[in-house]
Parts: C-alpha cells; sequence; structure tokens
C-alpha cells in the first residue's frame, strides 16, 4: 500500500513561525501516515517574510535539512550569513541558532525535514 497526496487538495496553513516576519504557507507531507521519525513540509515564504531566527536544543534537538526549490533567500547560521538559491540544501545541527529570509521578486519555495537526532519523536 502507498499513499499519494495531491498539491491542489492538500490543506495549506499560513502562520508565523519562530517570531519571524510575515507568513509561511505550509504544506505538510505524510504527517497522518508516515511512521518515520521526521517531519516534512513545504514551505513558500513572499519576498521579506523571514523564519525568525531560534536555536532547537533541549528538550527537544532538532535537526533539520532545508532543500531549496525556487527562488532566492537568505539563511542565517551561527551568525553567519548564506545566500540559498534553487538547487540548494543546508544542514543545520540540534543547537545552532539558524532563521531564513526570502529575499527574491519570486516567493521561496523549499522543502524542509525535521526529526530528533536519536530518531525520538518530533
Amino acid at each position: 500500500m502507498y499513499s499519494k497526496q495531491i498539491e491542489a487538495t492538500d490543506r495549506i496553513v499560513s502562520n508565523q513561525i519562530h517570531d519571524g516576519s510575515g507568513l509561511i504557507r505550509r504544506r505538510n507531507l505524510f504527517g497522518e501516515s508516515s511512521r518515520l521519525p521526521i517531519s516534512i513540509e513545504i514551505w513558500e515564504l513572499d519576498q521579506g517574510v523571514t523564519e525568525g531566527n531560534h536555536i532547537h536544543q533541549e528538550p527537544r534537538p532538532l535537526e533539520e535539512v532545508y532543500y531549496f526549490l525556487q527562488g532566492e533567500g537568505m539563511m542565517t547560521v551561527e551568525g553567519e550569513e548564506v545566500p540559498v538559491k534553487a538547487g540548494d540544501a543546508i544542514m543545520v545541527p540540534p543547537g545552532a541558532d539558524h532563521g531564513i529570509l526570502s529575499t527574491g521578486a519570486d516567493p521561496l519555495k523549499l522543502v524542509i525535514i525535521w526529526g530528533a537526532p536519536d530518531g525520538g519523536s518530533n
């Protein structure tokens, strides 16, 4: 048996994350059906929208992977500004201060995957 999601009919939520500015459109992938100890979402940020800098540490340390599908942005990881664009990937380890800003004229669209490094619950 397999699961399939269709973008046109998936639930999209828009919310502010980690005290960032603006709203991030979020589409969860297989959150209800996957047994993997990870979460996967597609995010879209309009120009000027930020995730907000934050740290995932105890009691819930998370590792995150960002894979950029379209647009341009600037990630900040431990104070270093890292330009990102379609085709780039960034991995952020637990405890690292990080955030993202959409800088291009087109929305910044990305896949974000996160989970506990020990395989614990998200």
